[in-house]
């Protein structure tokens, strides 16, 4: 598959574009990169160099690849973090100039708003811009718990709960949504709860909580959903194959004691995890 991923981007370390890209192309996919951001390094670490692309940037390199004839072969787009609500609105041009040219495109939206436990972190304006503008587009979604709630109105404190919010979600549009991490009042404390759902189905999938709080982990299970979803059409089976990938990624980082994913060294985990989990109806 050939797939534009219009994300945030850095030089050190792998979130954004450095979290994406190399997954889907150690799976064999071409990928496009379009970056909205090319900083040192993520902006975790208090400081960084770099700058900031505005939405012109966005529009002329995808003016760019149009002129080479090969939208018509794009078969999606993957967006994360958006900076500014010019920034979501040429990502929502692009997204329209590739379905222009492939009927077929899919868009997968990871809508960065917040985290629960340190609230909304991004912009005025771009949770309205999300919900209003983004979101309704999109075939694919990725919230987070948080996204989910805020997203849907809704509460998230049990199964049922999470459960009535996805499809009060999938009433803004989206036919796909991978709520990447979930701790409702069924949830042991020392897991994590994955929630996928698309017309096949709703699926919840469980790991153990690792000792790790990594940056990246959400850009790279949002591509890895949204790839195996394009390549199998089931969310339960995109969910298993992300959810083992990204568990295998973070618990070998996690046991070496890096700050950063190790993506490259723990590249085989993308293709062949070594722990393989299953997603149960709900």
């Amino acid at each position: 598959m050939n797939l534009i991923s219009i994300q945030s981007h850095v030089v050190y370390g792998h979130v954004g574009n450095a979290a994406a890209v190399f997954p889907l192309q150690r799976l064999g996919h071409e990928v496009w990169p379009i970056h909205t951001v090319q900083f040192s390094n993520h902006t975790g670490y208090g400081g960084w160099t770099g700058r900031v692309f505005d939405a012109a940037t966005i529009g002329e390199l995808v003016e760019g690849i149009a002129a080479r004839g090969v939208l018509d072969r794009c078969d999606g787009v993957v967006s994360g973090y958006m900076g500014s609500a010019d920034i979501g609105e040429a990502i929502l041009a692009a997204v329209a100039r590739v379905r222009a040219a492939n009927p077929a495109a899919r868009y997968c939206c990871d809508p960065v708003i917040g985290d629960v436990g340190r609230g909304v972190f991004v912009r005025p304006g771009i949770p309205e811009f999300m919900r209003e503008r983004a979101v309704p587009q999109a075939d694919v979604i990725t919230p987070n718990q948080f996204e989910l709630e805020l997203l849907s109105g809704r509460t998230g404190a049990t199964l049922r709960d999470a459960l009535a919010a996805v499809e009060a979600v999938h009433a803004l549009g989206p036919r796909a949504i991978l709520v990447t991490s979930l701790h409702t009042e069924e949830t042991p404390p020392d897991a994590i709860d994955l929630v996928a759902s698309d017309a096949g189905g709703r699926y919840r999938l469980r790991t153990p909580k690792l000792p790790i709080a990594a940056h990246g982990a959400g850009d790279a299970i949002a591509a890895l959903f949204f790839v195996h979803h394009l390549a199998t059409g089931s969310a339960a089976e995109a969910l298993e194959r992300a959810a083992s990938s990204v568990f295998g990624l973070l618990r070998r980082t996690a046991e070496a004691g890096a700050r950063e994913i190790l993506l490259v060294a723990a590249q085989n985990e993308l293709v062949a995890p070594s722990r393989t989990f299953r997603a149960e109806p709900v």
